[in-house]
């Protein structure tokens, strides 16, 4: 029988948790730039972030990963979602979980429960990376300035999530609504990340939301 560990990475009440982007002091210019703004940008702070691997062809991988989420295993280059959780598509054995903060450890939990006695992995990669929301009716332009991937709704409609080259890196973009996207970005390239996003959307306005 294999006893596995799982461990509560969150810092306690004691330590100082902070997003990638704390020091941009993002809450600060909330209100603040154009009114009316063509992009809308606010980071999704402080969010869970798991990566699972099993067997996406065995119906009881499927059926234990719905039985603990309540989500359907989604398929290649899509993301499913509720109100609280995310659930998308990385590899052919490979899916991202992200949960509320602070949510990873009982998630986990019921994960193992759900899938016992089969081949998984589960791994918190919460500290590695965050996302940003992208709303407005001109963010397809500045995603067309930023990536040469075809974000023509008929090539990228919504529940698609596709890694791609973004301004000379790395990442994955997230389609969650007619006029909101997602970018899954890595803890280091944050700052390089927010200086793109100002340039590229300063001709359209960029507003912040909390």
């Amino acid at each position: 029988m294999t006893t596995v560990n799982v461990y509560q990475q969150r810092p306690t009440n004691g330590a100082k948790a902070e997003s990638p982007l704390a020091h941009a002091d993002l809450a600060s210019l909330v209100g603040k730039g154009r009114k009316n703004a063509g992009v809308t940008l606010r980071e999704k702070k402080l969010l869970g972030h798991l990566t699972l691997r099993g067997n996406g062809h065995d119906p009881a991988f499927a059926g234990g990963v719905f039985k603990a989420l309540g989500l359907e295993l989604p398929v290649a280059l899509t993301v499913v979602a509720n109100d609280e959780m995310s659930l998308q598509w990385m590899g052919p054995d490979e899916w991202l979980l992200i949960v509320p903060g602070g949510q990873e450890v009982a998630v986990e939990n019921k994960l193992r429960e759900a899938l016992a006695g089969q081949h998984i992995a589960v791994v918190n990669v919460s500290g590695g990376q965050t996302l940003l929301e992208l709303s407005g009716p001109k963010v397809r332009e500045v995603l067309m300035k930023s990536t040469s991937y075809d974000v023509h709704p008929n090539n990228f409609p919504v529940g698609k999530a596709v890694g791609t080259v973004f301004a000379k890196s790395q990442l994955v973009i997230r389609r969650t609504g007619d006029e909101t996207w997602e970018l899954l970005i890595r803890r280091s390239f944050s700052d390089y990340w927010w200086l793109w996003l100002q340039d590229a959307a300063a001709e359209y306005g960029l507003s912040i939301q909390d």
